[in-house]
């Protein structure tokens, strides 16, 4: 305990001086243990170093759930080097983010799941939005711990995890990659991804300039936070704030493990719900009155495959779900639909789960439709002033029923690399299966070109506009597989 009381007399002078602490990792996680951290004061490491444009290099890395992940890549630079409560340094954007109407061309990475403008935060205990301390992007606002332990050196095993990110001429990308949580915890890891964009970028759906992406969420809790076993405790928020007390949004505050979530102000909720999922929004200039409908749906991340003469089939059942929720308290949301499938083929229903949460469940029945690609547009309005409007494009390829049958064919032995791609992409099916034809498609499902594919097949995509495409495999006029694939 002297130990600690000598840091902590130390870090009270130097930081009301000079506003900056020096520590080593040890004796900050001692203090924070002990409650004795000053979250007004920058603590600076002695014995860790933060990396200097230090490049992913394990190979890529796929969801095969929800494609709205950016796999990563050689592209991808570490943000921080393995540590508790640190952030980056300031990093210039080439675009112009708007942040309900402030424009911002820098950012700081933040280790505890969130980006911000202002100022980099340490703090690791989250609060509920909205909050005026705070100006933040949370995609999960939580106790992360990317140090994964240490040797009997003293040396850190970095096996906890790490931050990457990557900046586009339109996009910046950052993923926290099978995080672990605080006090050097990796018995569970969480995966989770935050787009941000001038607004044009098509990582983001619908015309967006946010997109939070998960993979699998394993944890909410740090040790600092009251929470055992990466449970309990204080909740790990999700959501938006400026920190002007008006213009934010909460999506939830995830608790426990399971997947109950009725919305962003009841019952804390379970942080399996957000396993593969998206959530895509627009905070380009909203007025800070009413901000959009928010969808959150596995369903968003890409191609949906239902076969001829079957019902799209999710979780046991006909229905694939769709969450809709309103930010603000009190209002009344209707959905439309459009779609070029056949009548019928498409439907759903609404049901009220709180006040602000509602769930869609959506069904498409290929019985009797033609194979190939269809497309549903869902726009949910609600009734506040203005009018918040938020439209989403499905994508569903009808596959003939007895595609699934060919041989041993699996959809995931397709090998579809590097994506993303520059000008050239290489396509690789299993040696069993040759004389394929394999099609490209916009988004639209109009086919650009095709090629016959044996084993292996180069295909140059340089006379194509950045964006997304769908590559199509096919045999004996049957649909072998689909895959998504972004052009730069």
């Amino acid at each position: 305990m002297k130990k600690i009381l000598y840091i902590v007399l130390f870090s009270a002078s130097v930081a009301y001086g000079q506003n900056t602490v020096t520590v080593t990792q040890v004796e900050y996680q001692e203090m924070k243990q002990a409650g004795l951290i000053n979250q007004n004061a920058n603590y600076s490491f002695s014995d860790l170093a933060f990396p200097s444009n230090i490049k992913y290099t394990g190979g890529i890395e796929k969801n095969g759930t929800c494609d709205c992940i950016v796999p990563l890549d050689s592209t991808f630079s570490l943000a921080m080097s393995p540590n508790d409560d640190g952030s980056s340094g300031l990093i210039n954007l080439p675009f112009t983010f708007d942040f309900y109407g402030n424009q911002y061309n820098s950012v700081y990475i933040n280790n505890n799941g969130n980006i911000s403008f202002v100022s980099p935060y340490m703090t690791w205990t989250s609060n509920s939005f909205p909050d005026s301390s705070y100006n933040m992007i949370a995609p999960f606002w939580g106790d992360v711990d990317t140090r994964g332990g240490m040797d009997t050196l003293g040396n850190l095993l970095g096996n906890g995890g790490n931050v990457w990110y990557k900046v586009t001429p339109t996009a910046l990308i950052i993923n926290w990659n099978q995080v672990g949580y605080f006090n050097m915890h990796n018995d569970l890891v969480s995966t989770f991804q935050l787009i941000i964009s001038n607004g044009s970028d098509s990582l983001v759906s619908a015309g967006g300039n946010v997109s939070f992406c998960y993979q699998d969420m394993q944890w909410t809790t740090g040790d600092a936070s009251s929470g055992i076993g990466g449970f309990g405790g204080t909740p790990a928020t999700v959501g938006v704030n400026v920190g002007n007390g008006s213009d934010y949004f909460q999506v939830g505050q995830f608790v426990q493990s399971g997947i109950s979530f009725d919305g962003p102000t009841n019952n804390f909720d379970g942080v399996d719900f957000l396993d593969g999922q998206e959530i895509y929004f627009n905070v380009a200039g909203i007025s800070a009155t009413n901000t959009p409908p928010l969808l959150i749906s596995s369903a968003l991340c890409d191609t949906i495959n239902v076969l001829t003469g079957d019902t799209l089939k999710s979780m046991n059942s006909s229905d694939f779900i769709i969450g809709i929720m309103t930010p603000e308290i009190g209002q009344n949301i209707q959905i439309s639909t459009n779609s070029d499938a056949p009548a019928g083929a498409f439907s759903y229903s609404m049901t009220p789960i709180s006040d602000q949460y509602y769930e869609i469940q959506a069904s498409f029945n290929a019985t009797g439709v033609t194979p190939g690609i269809y497309h549903v547009s869902l726009t949910a309005t609600d009734n506040g002033t203005p009018v918040g409007v938020t439209t989403k494009n499905f994508v569903f390829e009808v596959i003939y029923e007895n595609s699934a049958n060919i041989g041993e064919f699996n959809n995931s032995e397709i090998k579809i690399y590097p994506n993303p791609t520059n000008d050239f992409v290489t396509i690789q099916v299993p040696k069993n299966f040759e004389n394929n034809q394999v099609e490209i498609l916009d988004l639209s499902g109009k086919i650009l070109f095709s090629k016959t594919l044996s084993e292996s097949a180069l295909l140059d995509l340089s006379l194509l506009s950045a964006g997304t495409y769908f590559i199509r495999i096919i045999q004996d006029q049957q649909v072998l597989g689909i895959n998504r694939i972004i052009k730069r």
